[in-house]
């Protein structure tokens, strides 16, 4: 029989991937605005590299679809239609209150202590009107659902928008959140109705949560002139 724990190496990530995880970073945060252009050389000059692997990084991030790369015209942060936070949020509609019930029955106390300690983040992020670091509480809150569902293609699916959902909480609604109660006291209803079980009322309130998220980003992006 083959003995596999011969053939397993230790893979360092590529100076690309490396580059890839900071801008990633640095995008989610608000370090760059949307629509703002990425300066390859400057970036390159930063973080002591060649443009190769910042292009490399550009192009992974592409893939997220949190990068536009326009030939010959450089590097963008992604910027949403109206259509397009229209179509994430029906996703979220449809996959996140399946994702918490699954939860629910595969691993209800981890996912109850994640949900808690998220909370709690967010509640200090609002006292120190932190919006970066309230959006990543958001962000951990929501994801909890996805980590303990124990349903690989389910957590596959939502990878494939959780980036650009992180980086519009970021830039959209974050702001706001930390200042007015009431998507924070939605999160713990959230929380009150999952730990009960309840579903029927979970979903109805999740349907509630990203549909006025939805209105709050393309208000927030007809005020910006997009």
């Amino acid at each position: 029989m083959l003995n596999s724990s011969r053939f397993k190496i230790e893979t360092p990530k590529s100076l690309a991937s490396r580059v890839a995880e900071r801008l990633r970073e640095a995008i989610i945060d608000g370090e760059f605005a949307l629509g703002a252009m990425i300066p390859e050389e400057s970036l390159a000059a930063q973080f002591g590299v060649s443009r190769t692997p910042v292009r490399e990084a550009l192009n992974q991030l592409q893939l997220q679809g949190l990068v536009v790369v326009k030939p010959q015209r450089g590097s963008y942060v992604f910027e949403p239609s109206e259509a397009d936070i229209t179509a994430i949020c029906e996703f979220r509609c449809t996959v996140e209150p399946s994702a918490a019930e699954l939860a629910y029955h595969h691993d209800r106390e981890a996912t109850v202590a994640a949900l808690k300690a998220a909370i709690a983040e967010m509640e200090a992020a609002r006292g120190a009107r932190d919006p970066v670091r309230y959006g990543r509480a958001d962000t951990r809150l929501h994801e909890a659902f996805f980590d303990h569902c124990g349903n690989p293609y389910m957590l596959a699916a939502y990878a494939t928008a959780a980036t650009k959902i992180a980086t519009l909480r970021t830039h959209l609604s974050a702001p706001a959140d930390v200042l007015h109660s009431r998507g924070f006291e939605q999160h713990t209803r959230l929380l009150r109705l999952f730990e009960a079980g309840d579903f029927t009322a979970f979903r109805a309130l999740m349907h509630e949560h990203v549909t006025g998220t939805r209105d709050n980003y393309v208000n927030s992006l007809k005020a910006r002139g997009g």
